[in-house]
């Protein structure tokens, strides 16, 4: 294919998304490889600072979607997690906002908490619950019962309308029952988005050590199959459409800001560690959340990597995310946005 590889996308139009990186979180858990800080609540401060700084950069942008990741966003004291919200939203548009969500952990939920998202326009939480099952969370170095995360989800439908959990299956000596269990409780409870992964050793982690050092085993993967095989049947029978490889949802209660994603669309960013894509250039923040701070202070970039992406690339790029979605990927429309025949580029 006669096409230079570095050629830019052409038609850019602004991004209506914008990602937050909120790094606090009580602790660390083992399998945890994100940009993530625990017990310096000391900087939380600094950090409320620093995200309206990185922001002015921004001609207040209208936007659809919005998320607050992490870390853990409703780790912040409430009157920290009230400025954060405030600050928002005089640094972004959100006239036209469609979906506001939140990553919270169960030990953090209280009706104060969720007072406080519901009054600043939040509609969708998504609760890193990761297993009803309290030995299973004991596993995973989860801060929550299972009980308390039943309660948490309960809890949080009365004030949110779109609930969204976490679901971890193959963790260390994890049956296909146990996992069915996690399952079943799952769908019985008031949710509208059910995300489930297979727990992955990442390397730097505490689990990827105690993997290396013999302490700890994966799971077979035909057990990990069935576990995968189970959900997806469960979550058809019981209402939740199977919209991506991870991704389970009731009519109209896919994650939108993740759709922007997998579609291609970009999206701002601003935190420890955020990944932003803007005009066709992807930029990522230093993880480090004392740099990222210290930069800011400085009046430095915090941008920690800058790729521009080519044409090409971004095909490449769509198409595999594409497939990750049940419903596939149109390429005559992504031939007709990047300008050339996709086919070709594939087949090559």
């Amino acid at each position: 294919m006669d096409l230079a590889e570095d050629a830019p996308v052409e038609g850019w139009v602004l991004p209506e998304a914008a990602y937050i990186h909120v790094p606090f979180c009580r602790h660390r858990c083992g399998y945890c490889n994100f940009s993530v800080i625990a017990n310096r609540d000391d900087l939380i401060e600094q950090f409320l600072k620093a995200i309206t700084q990185e922001l002015n950069a921004l001609e207040r942008p209208r936007l659809k979607t919005l998320f607050l990741g992490g870390g853990t966003p409703t780790h912040l004291p409430n009157p920290a997690l009230a400025r954060l919200l405030e600050s928002l939203d005089q640094q972004f548009n959100l006239s036209d906002l469609t979906e506001f969500s939140v990553e919270a952990n169960p030990e953090d939920i209280s009706e104060a908490k969720l007072e406080l998202l519901a009054c600043k326009g939040v509609n969708r939480i998504s609760l890193g619950v990761q297993s009803f099952q309290t030995t299973k969370l004991l596993n995973l170095e989860r801060g929550h019962t299972g009980d308390q995360a039943i309660a948490a989800v309960e809890l949080a439908s009365q004030y949110i309308p779109n609930v969204s959990i976490d679901l971890i299956f193959a963790a260390p000596s994890e049956s296909l029952k146990q996992w069915e269990r996690d399952v079943i409780t799952a769908i019985q409870l008031p949710i509208s988005h059910l995300s489930t992964y297979a727990l992955t050793y990442e390397k730097g982690t505490q689990f990827w050590n105690q993997r290396l050092r013999g302490d700890m085993k994966e799971l077979d993967e035909s057990v990990e199959i069935d576990m995968y095989n189970f959900t997806r049947q469960s979550c058809q029978q019981n209402g939740f459409r199977h919209y991506e490889v991870s991704n389970f949802a009731k009519a109209g209660s896919r994650c939108l800001h993740n759709m922007a994603y997998w579609k291609g669309e970009g999206w701002y960013a601003a935190g420890p560690g955020a990944a932003r894509f803007v005009n066709g250039v992807r930029e990522v923040n230093h993880r480090s959340t004392s740099t990222y701070l210290k930069r800011i202070n400085d009046g430095q970039s915090p941008v920690a990597e800058r790729e521009a992406i080519g044409v090409v690339q971004y095909a490449k790029e769509r198409a595999a995310f594409g497939i990750r979605l049940i419903d596939g990927i149109d390429l005559r429309a992504l031939s007709q946005h990047v300008g050339f025949d996709t086919h070709t580029l594939l087949k090559d």
